[in-house]
């Protein structure tokens, strides 16, 4: 999940980290750019239809979706925000990936998606249109599409802002030429181009990040060096995950034990991961059932290690000078990444590392304005504005609607200068959309009871009270909550109990759904689609999703041991 870091501050990057970059880093910048536009013509002979334009023809292997799914989470505003985070808050960090991430990704595939592929239905809010009424489904809709682009407009900003700071660009054109380029391969290929650009973008982050983890613990003299130097600065706590984190307890987080696995762990981490489209597309697109399941399992298992990627470089330079983010260092935290690119590499591994946070920005904002594309043609303009036009119109409209999503999203980059913390802002927008949207679907999937009208009112509900709470109880300070992060975690619980009250008063009022309008909608029911024979050769364990599920968990559950004591 995009997490709820001091992230990337808007105002302010350290000035003398602008990095020595010469011909050789431009060359590999230039040919990555190439590549990304050549894949956008390659994917563009495969669109012929409208489902090939939204969904990749729902015919791609489980890794390739798999790839895509994780690379379309990894944008660098998490890789930025998260090194930021670190570098304060030291090994609190991995609550977000082993516990804020792999059980959520694991109930999608294991739990969700028979429904979403059974069900084929081409987006998320799709899916409340079938469970609950046309009231639902065009009010999450509408949110989701706003939240898409506000989202994608925060990865263009954040990308302008490290361009500028690095390579000293001016903004606009950062935002200009990464908008315009994004634009060209998701009009040209469709999701399919999104997609395979994922992919590559997946493996161009990991061999910017890799070195930057190998450079840096050799220059604090390994993890050992690491840890000895941080306890003698930091205390104990800082590298161990829970410590600190008692009820009552004060930490700089703002969170105990409590709040950090209800909200984070089930309520934000599960609201995100199930039911934001931007992920859950890329799954979707996968050739048949057993493909899409497996999808957010592949994708489990980099994220549990991804964390030491973007962990260990916001320790290292929290190491290396003293106060590390204070004013009297000279840097703040987000400037963790930055910092050790222009103290450690050498030119061609710059230029691969400038080129993978390109690639991360490029991705993250990709993903929202290709679901952008998908929900608003289908979901809004071809349900409620032209219905039944031949299917190259909504092609044609997708690719127009997809111009319109990258235009509006340079706006609301501009839009997200106003906010001095761009993972907050992030993180905030997930309690208000994703979390009520969450709750509606966890009712309404275990709860035949649950009625058409309680999805309208229950979604309407929890966004209203996550609003109440952010902008009313904690910012005007009717009740004190420690930090932003803190404040979000509230939320996320509020708009859901919200949610989940609303929903069941406004049921026991109304009536209930048909039972046979519910088949393969609620957990014991099941559709034709959702019950389809294994393929030949689906027997191989790692084509299992069960076990491929379980095994994340275990794993992820397996690396707190270190950082618990």
């Amino acid at each position: 999940m995009q997490n709820p870091t001091k992230g990337v501050d808007t105002a302010y990057l350290a000035a003398e980290l602008r990095l020595p970059t010469n011909w050789l880093d431009y060359t590999i910048l230039g040919i990555y750019f190439v590549v990304v536009l050549g894949i956008g013509f390659a994917a563009r002979r495969s669109v012929k239809t409208s489902l090939d334009f939204f969904l990749s023809g729902r015919s791609l292997p489980a890794w390739i979706t798999g790839l895509a799914f994780i690379s379309a989470n990894l944008a660098a505003t998490e890789i930025l925000g998260m090194a930021a985070n670190s570098a304060q808050y030291g090994a609190y960090t991995v609550h977000w990936y082993w516990i804020g991430a792999i059980p959520a990704m694991v109930f999608l595939g294991l739990v969700m998606m028979p429904f979403y592929y059974g069900s084929k239905v081409r987006s998320v809010p799709e899916m409340l249109l079938l469970r609950f009424d046309k009231w639902a489904h065009l009010l999450s809709s509408a949110l989701f599409a706003f939240a898409a682009i506000l989202i994608a407009g925060v990865n263009l900003y954040a990308l302008a802002i490290v361009v500028e700071a690095l390579l000293g660009w001016p903004q606009w054109v950062a935002i200009v030429v990464a908008g315009a380029f994004v634009l060209a391969y998701i009009t040209l290929g469709g999701l399919s181009s999104a997609i395979y650009n994922e992919v590559l973008q997946f493996f161009v982050i990991l061999a910017a990040l890799i070195p930057l983890v190998v450079l840096g613990l050799k220059k604090v003299g390994g993890w050992g060096g690491l840890t000895d130097k941080l306890t003698a600065e930091h205390g104990a706590n800082f590298t161990t995950a829970w410590g600190g984190t008692g009820i009552g307890s004060a930490n700089p987080l703002g969170a105990n034990w409590l709040t950090i696995v209800l909200g984070l762990g089930f309520v934000l981490s599960f609201g995100y991961w199930t039911t934001n489209f931007a992920e859950v597309q890329r799954a979707l697109s996968a050739k048949n059932l057993s493909a899409a399941q497996r999808t957010p399992l592949i994708a489990a298992y980099p994220k549990v290690f991804i964390v030491f990627l973007v962990m260990i470089p916001g320790l290292v330079a929290a190491a290396l000078i003293p106060g590390f983010g204070t004013a009297e260092s000279g840097y703040q935290y987000n400037d963790a990444i930055p910092y050790l690119m222009e103290q450690l590499l050498p030119n061609g591994v710059l230029g691969i590392a400038v080129t993978g946070l390109l690639a991360a920005f490029m991705a993250g904002m990709a993903a929202n304005v290709s679901s952008f594309n998908t929900v608003f043609t289908n979901d809004i303009w071809g349900r409620y504005v032209q219905r039944g036009r031949e299917d190259e119109y909504y092609v044609r409209f997708g690719r127009l609607i997809t111009v319109i999503g990258v235009c509006a999203s340079v706006g609301t980059a501009f839009l997200a200068s106003s906010f001095s913390n761009i993972m907050s802002y992030l993180q905030t927008l997930f309690s208000f959309f994703n979390v009520p949207m969450f709750v509606v679907f966890i009712v309404g999937m275990f709860w035949k009871r649950a009625s058409a009208k309680s999805g309208f009112w229950g979604l309407l509900a929890g966004t209203v009270a996550a609003m109440v709470n952010y902008f009313w109880i904690y910012k005007q300070g009717v009740i004190d909550i420690p930090s932003d992060q803190g404040a979000n975690f509230v939320s996320a619980i509020v708009g859901f109990v919200a949610g989940a009250v609303v929903m069941v008063a406004v049921s026991l009022f109304t009536a209930p759904k048909p039972a046979e309008e519910l088949q393969g909608l609620v957990y014991g029911t099941t559709s034709p689609g959702m019950s389809e024979p294994p393929a030949v050769g689906d027997d191989a364990w790692y084509r299992r999703p069960a076990l491929l599920g379980w095994g994340a968990v275990v794993l992820a559950a397996a690396c707190y041991i270190p950082f618990s004591f």
